[in-house]
């Protein structure tokens, strides 16, 4: 198995030591459904080497929270046959939960969090916390149930609930066979109509939850690097008070950052995504 390129914030013994660390970044360089922009692949690596010159003090916490351990470890090998990559994926994550790891992982695409939330399911009840600007609720696509365009449908026959947040590109097909999930989108528009958008938020998640956030979920000035950009999406502001309001209310044991495209020489969205995933471990160890 291939060695990742970089440990997540440059870290190094004891701090990045797998048998000591609390959390766990699993980097999955898989595009193997994409239907636009391909370049997914690339994303964890990128994400890494930006990490490397992410502050490891969080100026809004006004702390560093690296102390926890922050192992990085090798990346999920791409798979040809999307079954067998999803159970890889599921295999690694599963691996890591049994030692008691908080499982971060880095795509790659957002089929990949099917796998990641079965592998966090197994030890019980799971909400699921969805950023995306697209629903992901078709049944099938290009062929395949396994597709990133089906990835909440799966994620609902797995999970006991999902709160789908930023979402404003879905299809006739979604609206039709999944009207409840439609009628609870947290979509931008009731983001800014609403000041207690975030309470809505966590009516709709349990006590255990899995964070998935795919980029295009932010706006695109926040993170345009991405393989299908949509117009709006949630600002930085919007996405850590939320990050930081579910972590405090509920119990976070996993999540993923997916579709991250580098559009290099612009680093913004790998950076940003770098910066997000420190947030997260930042929220749920913060008091």
């Amino acid at each position: 198995m291939p060695q990742p390129t970089a440990t997540f914030l440059d870290l190094d013994p004891p701090h990045a030591d797998l048998d000591a660390a609390r959390f766990a970044v699993l980097p999955v360089p898989y595009e193997g459904t994409v239907t636009y922009e391909a370049g997914t692949a690339a994303g964890p690596a990128a994400i890494l080497r930006a990490s490397a010159h992410v502050e490891l003090f969080d100026e809004e916490l006004a702390g560093e929270f690296f102390a926890a351990g922050i192992a990085t470890c090798p990346p999920v090998d791409p798979a040809a046959d999307v079954a067998e990559q999803m159970d890889r994926v599921c295999r690694a994550a599963r691996d890591l939960h049994a030692r008691g790891k908080f499982v971060l992982a880095l795509g790659g695409e957002h089929s990949i969090t099917v796998p990641l939330v079965r592998a966090a399911a197994a030890a019980g009840r799971l909400s699921v916390l969805q950023i995306d600007a697209h629903a992901d609720l078709r049944d099938a696509y290009g062929g395949t149930r396994c597709s990133h365009a089906c990835v909440m449908r799966r994620v609902l026959e797995i999970a006991d609930d999902a709160c789908q947040v930023g979402i404003r590109s879905y299809s006739r097909q979604e609206a039709d066979e999944c009207p409840r999930q439609v009628e609870r989108f947290i979509t931008p528009a009731r983001i800014a109509a609403d000041p207690r958008w975030i309470d809505h938020v966590l009516e709709m998640l349990g006590p255990t939850v899995y964070v998935t956030v795919d980029a295009d979920g932010l706006d695109p000035a926040v993170a345009p690097g991405v393989g299908t950009p949509e117009p709006g999406g949630l600002t930085w502001p919007q996405a850590t008070a939320l990050l930081r309001r579910v972590c405090a209310a509920r119990h976070v044991v996993a999540a993923d950052i997916t579709e991250v495209r580098p559009i290099p020489p612009n680093h913004v969205t790998e950076f940003a995504a770098a910066r997000l995933a420190y947030k997260i471990i930042a929220y749920t160890q913060a008091p």
